[in-house]
């Protein structure tokens, strides 16, 4: 009996793992979107924060707040929920602390969200700019808007001298000495 209890909890746990390939697609590319927006926001001095390329757009620190408010209005209504945002924090939010905290709040309410989905909570559907659009089709256009963002963070950062957490490179273990 204990034999085949073993092999049944097995087997659902492998099921388990293979019940949700759309939204674990989904939270891994959101987990690199998230990794490396709050890294460029970490990076870029508090004194480039002001840094517009030209007049005409949005200063660093304004698309932190951006992304930030963003987080809250896509991640809700993926949820379904009203968002618990109470202001917008690209537009009230001034000093790189705490732009950057209010980002890192932001992406740790979507990470109730994200953590939460399912392929079978994701294809519900909900409103979303005024058309009916899955749960999951909410995040991935969360997604692609964070990446899009996330693109003109490079360029300021480039254009700053600064490298892009997505261009650093990676820390590799030194070799080891030669055995003579």
């Amino acid at each position: 009996m204990l034999k085949f209890l073993i092999a049944g909890l097995t087997v659902s746990c492998c099921l388990l793992a293979q019940e949700s390939p759309f939204s674990a697609n989904i939270k891994a590319e959101y987990g690199l979107a998230k990794g490396v927006i709050v890294r460029a926001a970490d990076k870029m001095p508090e004194a480039n924060y002001g840094f517009k390329p030209t007049d005409d757009v949005r200063s660093f620190g304004q698309l932190v707040g951006h992304v930030a408010d963003a987080q809250y209005l896509f991640c809700s209504s993926a949820a379904g929920e009203k968002s618990p945002a109470t202001g917008s924090i690209e537009q009230t939010k001034t000093t790189k602390a705490d732009l950057v905290a209010a980002l890192k709040d932001a992406f740790a309410y979507c990470d109730t969200v994200y953590n939460g989905m399912t392929d079978t909570i994701a294809a519900q559907t909900v409103k979303f700019f005024g058309r009916d659009t899955t749960k999951l089709g909410v995040l991935a256009f969360s997604n692609m808007h964070d990446y899009e963002h996330y693109g003109n963070m490079v360029t300021y950062m480039r254009l700053k001298n600064i490298v892009p957490p997505s261009s650093e490179q990676q820390q590799r273990p030194a070799a080891a000495p030669a055995k003579k």
